[in-house]
């Protein structure tokens, strides 16, 4: 069995507590993982703390060439810990799998190191000459999901670092693997206690709650669920730390009536199934003119057979399982109550394991569970409508607000509908497609700030403006 251990302040740390770690698709034992305590989150802490000094005043070619060369490091790294990611999370190792994930890691490492914060000149003239500075903000405390661990680990570390801040990062419980061996890699490159990793089930001791109230850190990069970064904004209020919170959606696609079935099937799949549903951007309600209605959902039906589900170790797989029981038993609940309303186009049972099919339901009620909650797995309800400005006001009765999308033949008329959608993000005959160098955050409950490109870099500073 691979042996695992955190690394804080360029060191490996000692394994003293561990906790298990399974493979969700076949409930095998992949490894026992390091459990952190208080006093190891401590000494994370401290060791970010004396390291961000020197980091943080390093000549800015320097450390943009530091991160730079972590895209490399991934690079060399990426097939070992795709395999770690695929036994951990579940996801297949090829397609949309782990090492597109570890592809998708090294492109927004890549791009993030070649960006810049310039001094920005506000006034030159006789009277006074201003300048506005971006300035680190200090040790950055970095939680992660388990959907996408390293993808979105790279989403917090490198602006962070890039910014001139250094991290202290806890993953998942239930992938905490794939990060320890990114960071171990990472710290191959970076000097000692600039990004330090600790894991932890949060049994032992719940770090992330420790993190949140340190009053050592800074800031607090999360990504999850509402509910823990309500607690996470309501902790760092004692100690006023600076906050980027990305906290899923309930993603509405709108279908037009001059979309052909057929032709759109696909980028539906994908919108709603990427990573068996397991994304915060995916799909999660689609609304599709009545005319059209039953062929949209006939096509999906057609699409979604032939793609393979299955152990992700097998190259022949698509789709994986349901990453942990908690999750499983939610898509579940949700998928057996809508089965009772609506009519199950495809799936509606449980599999084997943590095996779910994907399913498809429609004419479900409005408030049916399964439309009002963020499933977070391979269930999709197709909702018909008449009237587009029922649509658009459905859409946008969610709480949330991170994404959408408008499918059409149409692209003015599709633009024109995507402005009316409340989302931080609008996709046009496509759903989900991020990118590095496009902003992504979400309104609403959905997120508070924002990551990628120059404006997410700036979340991790601040500004001071010197007047001569």
């Amino acid at each position: 069995m691979p042996e695992f251990s955190m690394t804080i302040g360029g060191q490996q740390v000692p394994i003293k507590e561990t906790f298990e770690v399974f493979n969700p698709a076949t409930g095998e034992l992949v490894a026992l993982c390091p459990n952190a305590s208080t006093e190891d989150l401590d000494a994370a802490v401290a060791a970010a703390k004396k390291a961000f000094p020197a980091w943080s005043s390093m000549p800015d070619a320097e450390r943009q060439a530091a991160c730079a060369a972590l895209a490399g490091k991934l690079e060399e790294e990426a097939e070992n810990i795709a395999h770690t990611l695929t036994l951990e999370q579940g996801k297949p190792l090829g397609g949309l799998g782990s090492r597109f994930e570890l592809g998708a890691a090294q492109a927004w490492t890549g791009y993030t190191a070649g960006l810049s914060m310039p001094v920005k000149v506000l006034q030159d003239d006789d009277e006074a000459h201003i300048e506005l500075h971006r300035k680190p903000i200090g040790v950055v405390g970095s939680i992660t999901p388990w959907n996408w661990p390293v993808m979105i680990a790279i989403w917090h570390i490198v602006p962070a670092l890039r910014a001139g801040n250094t991290v202290v990062i806890k993953p998942s419980p239930y992938t905490s693997l794939s990060t320890l061996q990114a960071v171990k890699a990472m710290n191959e490159i970076l000097p000692p206690g600039v990004l330090n990793v600790v894991s932890s089930d949060d049994k032992l001791a719940n770090i992330g709650a420790a993190m949140a109230a340190h009053p050592d850190i800074q800031k607090i990069v999360f990504t999850g669920s509402c509910g823990t970064g309500e607690k996470i904004m309501q902790t760092a209020a004692n100690t006023m730390k600076r906050l980027t919170l990305e906290m899923g959606g309930n993603d509405a696609g709108i279908v037009l009536p001059d979309c052909d079935p057929k032709a759109i099937a696909e980028g539906l799949f994908w919108g709603a199934f990427i990573n068996i549903g397991q994304t915060c951007a995916c799909m999660k309600r689609l609304y599709v003119h009545d005319s059209i209605h039953d062929q949209v959902c006939e096509e999906l039906v057609n699409f979604a057979k032939n793609i393979p589900m299955g152990n992700g170790l097998d190259e022949n797989n698509i789709l994986g399982p349901i990453n942990n029981q908690m999750q499983f038993d939610k898509v579940a609940s949700l998928v057996a109550d809508a089965a009772k309303h609506g009519k199950v186009w495809l799936g509606g049972k449980p599999g084997e394991g943590l095996f779910f099919p994907i399913t498809i339901i429609s004419d479900l009620p409005a408030d049916a569970p399964l439309i009002v909650e963020e499933q977070f797995g391979p269930a999709l309800p197709v909702i018909r409508y008449t009237d587009i400005e029922d649509a658009i006001a459905a859409a946008n009765s969610s709480d949330n607000g991170l994404g959408g999308s408008v499918w059409s033949n149409d692209i003015v008329k599709a633009k024109e509908i995507a402005s009316r959608m409340e989302c931080g993000s609008v996709w046009i005959n496509k759903h989900g497609a991020i990118q590095p160098n496009a902003p992504f955050g979400g309104v609403k409950r959905s997120s508070l700030g924002v990551e990628f490109g120059e404006e997410g870099l700036l979340e991790n500073t601040t500004i001071q403006v010197v007047f001569s």
